[in-house]
């Protein structure tokens, strides 16, 4: 079964083409490996999002700045999970860039809507939590179907994130995501959200199982920098989309 996460889904192709025995195990990846890396990161990023926040100051140029951000954190994410690169310089370099725009963006949004960053990150990691209890229990199956639902939904969600992006540049007009802070905002941006954020929480059952896999797949332990990462992402992703949500229910 394929993952809904790119990143996560190289693990797999891993697995198949390389295979180390469990003996001895020090060289095999295990959950653990996967969950220190994981807070790891979410530790840096988290500490470099706080740090932009109270340092980084509110400029003219700081809309192209976050732009430029933005992109090579995009670039960072094709580059690490199309070649499935495992050294951990990458993976925290993409940490730093995301932590950076997290903080400055984010202070935008509390800027306008008092409370809504904790919001957002409570809600992110709620679902994360759910979703993890959820799959513990058994009570949510990474099935075949649903890899199916989850990855043809992920990828009209940045498809038509993409149409809408450049409609934007070109028109000025926005649709189905809303770029601008303020403002009436439509049905369309609701449900539009209200689907990326349920097909991101989906994609962690997914994002589950194949590290799982992996682990049993017997990958060596520097494999767990790319679980981790798989996981960041998909954590990061569901943070926007969350806050975004609230953004729209407090205009």
């Amino acid at each position: 079964m394929r993952s809904a996460n790119p990143v996560l889904d190289r693990l797999g192709d891993a697995s198949r083409e390389r295979r180390l025995p469990r003996a001895g195990g020090a060289e095999a990846v295990t959950v653990d490996d996967v969950v220190v890396r994981a807070v790891g990161l979410l530790l840096l990023t988290g500490v470099v999002a706080a740090a932009a926040w109270v340092v980084v100051p509110q400029a003219l140029w700081l809309p192209a700045a976050l732009a430029g951000t933005a992109l090579a954190g995009v670039a960072l994410v094709l580059v690490i999970s199309l070649r499935g690169i495992t050294h951990p310089a990458p993976i925290i370099g993409y940490a730093l860039l995301q932590g950076l725009l997290l903080g400055v963006a984010s202070r935008a949004f509390e800027a306008i809507y008092p409370g809504i960053v904790a919001q957002a990150v409570v809600g992110t990691f709620g679902v994360f939590l759910g979703m993890a209890l959820l799959y513990r229990a058994r009570l949510v199956r990474a099935t075949p179907r649903l890899a199916r639902l989850v990855i043809g939904t992920l990828l009209g969600v940045l498809a038509v994130s993409l149409v809408n992006l450049v409609f934007r540049l070109l028109t000025g007009r926005q649709a189905v995501e809303v770029y601008s802070l303020t403002g009436q905002v439509g049905w369309l941006p609701y449900v539009f959200s209200g689907v990326a954020i349920i097909a991101g929480a989906l994609s962690f059952v997914l994002d589950f199982d194949q590290i799982e896999r992996s682990v049993r797949g017997g990958l060596p332990r520097r494999y767990a920098w790319l679980c981790a990462f798989g996981l960041l992402v998909g954590l990061i992703f569901l943070y926007w989309q969350i806050l975004r949500l609230l953004s729209y229910l407090r205009r």
